[in-house]
């Protein structure tokens, strides 16, 4: 037993700690939300199953159709100085879920571009009988290749021209304007970036379940993906990582054959450790929730299971795209978003934008701010991997 007392200490928007209590507490909030259906023999393989709305994806699915599944995702384990990641207790408190809902799942603790990774996840794949939806969201700052060792590295940066932007930093825990500049990707770093966060992996797992004949009929596929407002499009959907989105659903349309539904699902906004990072993010949903607020991710989730298995029809664009972001980018929410926008100073910051919410989600992301958690008491943080569930 090692149980302490865990403080949110950390610079900026990233932690050291995480806490287990928290962390757990936020999985069953989030299955809280969903309203469960008819379950049906259903199997499904999560990659980037641990945060996010791969997690959000993995817990809709487990509660409102009691699917069974595998999920994927690379974690720390606690060690004497640190606890474990969040994905770690998020990981282990989702599993003790499927095993109160009485259905099977299996948590997977490797790196998800290895080719030992797949062929280990495979195999629980062949012991489930298959698979009937395999769900990608993997947001990583780098990829080995494992054809020939190359280590990519993702680059977030502009195409074409600089571009500065505002963005929402705090210090000591009060909101600050701040004006960040973002340098023009080369074409090394642009080509590294698709590399990593296109749909090289993505198509290579599917190739992978299609050699060992592991896809059931009428198989689908998704990977999760963002589009986003213009305000935040020359950083993101215009810049580097957009490039790689870019591929990511050329990739979904070369899929689409064989007995493949392959698509591309657009999320709307969330906070998530991936998206708090980049410049100008933050402020925009921050006057995102102010003006309008957030579907949450199990929201969006629970929409998607719907579409996948057939209970809602799908909510595709002329590009054949599953769009979850709809209320974000309508007409009137993002005229409200802009007028925020362009209004925001250093003096009114706290009040143009919800940035005491938006500090509090950065904050639950690492189990902290969570109702109805003690932060005085200590918590065990020796938390073991689930092998099953």
């Amino acid at each position: 037993m090692t149980e302490r007392v865990i403080k949110p200490l950390g610079r900026g928007f990233l932690f050291l700690d995480s806490h287990p209590a928290g962390c757990a507490r936020i999985v069953r909030d989030m299955a809280g939300q969903v309203e469960a259906r008819t379950p049906g023999r259903r199997t499904a393989l999560v990659i980037g199953s641990s945060s996010g709305y791969g997690l959000a994806t993995t817990i809709a699915g487990l509660a409102r159709y009691g699917v069974d599944g595998i999920g994927v995702s690379f974690e720390k384990a606690p060690t004497a100085r640190r606890t474990a990641t969040a994905g770690w207790y998020r990981t282990a408190e989702t599993a003790a879920l499927a095993a109160e809902l009485g259905r099977s799942w299996s948590f997977v603790n490797a790196d998800a571009f290895a080719d030992d990774t797949k062929n280990d996840v495979l195999d629980l794949v062949a012991k489930l009988g298959g698979i009937d939806h395999l769900i990608y969201s993997v947001a990583a700052p780098r990829r080995v290749d494992p054809r020939n060792g190359e280590t990519y590295q993702s680059a977030l940066k502009t195409i074409g021209a600089p571009y500065t932007t505002k963005s929402l930093a705090y210090e000591d825990g009060e909101p600050v304007l701040q004006e960040v500049s973002i340098d023009v990707a080369t074409d090394d770093e642009l080509a590294q970036t698709v590399k990593v966060m296109g749909g090289e992996d993505w198509a290579r797992w599917i190739t992978a379940l299609q050699e060992r004949d592991l896809l059931k009929p009428g198989f689908n596929t998704v990977a999760l993906t963002y589009i986003g407002s213009e305000l935040t499009g020359p950083i993101y959907r215009q810049g580097s990582i957009g490039a790689a989105k870019a591929d990511l659903e050329q990739t979904a349309l070369n899929l689409a054959k064989d007995g493949v539904t392959a698509m591309t699902s657009v999320n709307g906004a969330a906070v998530t450790q991936a998206s708090s990072a980049i410049p100008g993010i933050g402020l925009y949903v921050s006057i995102l929730h102010k003006v309008h607020g957030l579907q949450t991710p199990v929201q969006q989730s629970i929409s998607l299971w719907d579409q996948l298995t057939g209970e809602a029809p799908l909510d595709l664009d002329d590009e054949g795209r599953i769009r979850l972001d709809r209320w974000e980018l309508a007409d009137d929410v993002q005229s409200a978003i802009r007028t925020q926008w362009e209004a925001a100073t250093a003096a009114n910051i706290g009040e143009v934008a919800d940035t005491e919410w938006f500090l509090a989600e950065v904050r639950r992301l690492y189990g902290f701010d969570v109702p109805d958690v003690d932060y005085e008491a200590e918590t065990e943080v020796d938390v073991e991997w689930p092998t099953k569930a």
